[in-house]
């Protein structure tokens, strides 16, 4: 089990103030294939926007006060009938219980199973030469260290703006995205949740149409107008 007193870390220094004070809000850019982390408090919103169009979002949550308690894919699979996320869908932990809802969905679909690339998965599937390419386990572990979390504490993620169809005999795939520039997503935080983002570097499949680009996060306050 992997816990940290609360609070954690600040901000990253690439976050700079909402240019709209009265909304309560912070906004960081986070560049292609980097990573970002924040604490997002009970009844806040997050808002992640595809800047660019067709970006994949690797993403894992967990409780910030307790962070063993953390998002579990076969239990919000479970929870809602359906493999993809929508709005309405209700990240769920491994206790089954609620981490965080999507409340708007400008895309329609988003990933709970084509997992996080990995300097193995890329010599796996795109072969030996791609082993120093930066990938998404990279990015989860240098945030995650920030926090006291490291290898064991990695799960299965969400991939959001990720297209992986599922055909009827469970087979799948990753192919265009069809998201576009400026679409977004919000999530509320039904706890104080530990939110991990690795905007994915990944350019050997057209998950980042082969060119990872930035995104946007903004964290609201509850009750914000």
């Amino acid at each position: 089990m992997s816990t940290r007193p609360y609070p954690y870390p600040d901000q990253h220094p690439d976050q700079h103030p909402h240019p709209h004070p009265h909304l309560k809000a912070r906004t960081a850019v986070v560049p292609a294939r980097a990573a970002w982390s924040s604490v997002v408090r009970a009844g806040e919103t997050l808002t992640i926007t595809d800047l660019h169009g067709n970006q994949a979002v690797d993403f894992l949550v967990y409780d910030a006060h307790d962070t063993s308690v953390r998002y579990s894919a076969p239990d919000t699979i479970h929870a809602q009938g359906a493999v993809f996320l929508t709005t309405g869908s209700v990240l769920m932990s491994g206790e089954h219980t609620p981490l965080m809802t999507l409340i708007a969905d400008e895309v329609g679909r988003h990933d709970t199973v084509g997992g996080a690339c990995s300097k193995e998965s890329n010599t796996l599937r795109y072969g030996h030469h791609t082993w120093s390419q930066h990938a998404c386990v990279d990015n989860f572990l240098t945030e995650g260290a920030r926090y006291g979390l490291g290898k064991r504490d990695l799960v299965s993620n969400i991939n959001w703006y990720m297209n992986v169809p599922v055909e009827k005999d469970g087979t799948l795939g990753i192919v265009d995205g069809i998201s576009a520039p400026g679409l977004a997503l919000t999530l509320r935080a039904e706890r104080d949740v530990l939110v991990l983002v690795s905007n994915c570097p990944q350019i050997n499949n057209p998950c980042n149409g082969f060119e990872p680009t930035a995104v946007e996060m903004t964290i609201t306050e509850a009750g914000a107008a």
